[in-house]
């Protein structure tokens, strides 16, 4: 074992307690791993939790998937594998389901309106891929459209999965997603986010050359999209709902 993976290891165990500690994975949801060089990849292990892995539990196998040491992996490492099959360029991929991400990938809700800055200048969009079950290979398929286009990607009814030059940007990205997420959220309930003028969105842009960020995978975000979040309701729906919640209250008070 050299250098290089002894320090992967300890990596990928620090990752998975802060996923676990941030509630983006649960019992033993969601997988990380590195690519070690040109033919290997460390992974975790199947059935464990982030929370609390060991660096000797994690798996080294081929780009094919055959296992050279350590645990079963991850019935999700096709996954993996894909993606490092078509980007030479990641070094380091994440599968978790952080709460509001993985609500919008619930609802068939993508996270591509030009509404947040950030997320503009540093990822472009985050698409929805279409559902692929579980442990199958249905689910890297779904990415086949996105994988060259993007480093994040909403599973429809399933998660996240983000993708990095290394851990620490995998997993950065991965935040980046759920911050923006929460946020798309919370703008939500308050009426609906507002998109930027195309001016606007221009100037961002061109923000990503001074910050060194390579175009070449990111989707731009989409200003025609509407979220169709917010709902005017009649007057009469209105008398009807406010009805139904006096209804409600003296229930609960007199019964």
């Amino acid at each position: 074992m050299n250098n290089n993976e002894n320090a992967a290891r300890r990596q990928i165990v620090e990752i998975g307690r802060r996923m676990y500690d941030k509630g983006y994975v649960a019992a033993s949801e969601g997988n990380i791993s590195v690519r070690l060089d040109k033919n290997h990849v460390l992974t975790t292990p199947t059935g464990c939790s982030k929370g609390f892995l060991e660096a000797s539990e994690l798996t080294v196998v081929r780009l094919n998937g055959e296992i050279i040491s350590g645990r079963k992996p991850s019935t999700e490492l096709p996954l993996h594998l894909f993606i490092y099959q078509n980007r030479c360029d990641v070094n380091s991929v994440v599968h978790a389901h952080p709460p509001y991400a993985t609500g919008f990938a619930t609802a068939g809700i993508a996270l591509d309106r030009c509404a947040l800055a950030e997320i503009i200048v540093t990822l472009g969009s985050i698409p929805l891929a279409r559902y692929g079950a579980p442990s199958t290979d249905e689910l890297p398929r779904s990415l086949e459209p996105h994988i060259a286009k993007s480093d994040a990607f909403l599973l429809a009814n399933h998660g996240v999965v983000t993708v990095g030059v290394d851990l620490k940007d995998a997993y950065f990205t991965m935040e980046r997603v759920e911050h923006a997420a929460h946020i798309i959220f919370v703008a939500r309930a308050l009426g609906g986010e507002k998109s930027l003028p195309q001016k606007d969105v221009e100037k961002l842009y061109d923000l990503r050359k001074s910050y060194g960020i390579d175009e070449k995978h990111q989707t731009p975000c989409n200003q025609e999209a509407s979220c169709n979040c917010k709902q005017t309701l009649t007057e009469t729906e209105f008398e009807a709902t406010v009805q139904a919640v006096i209804e409600a209250v003296r229930k609960r008070l007199y019964t």
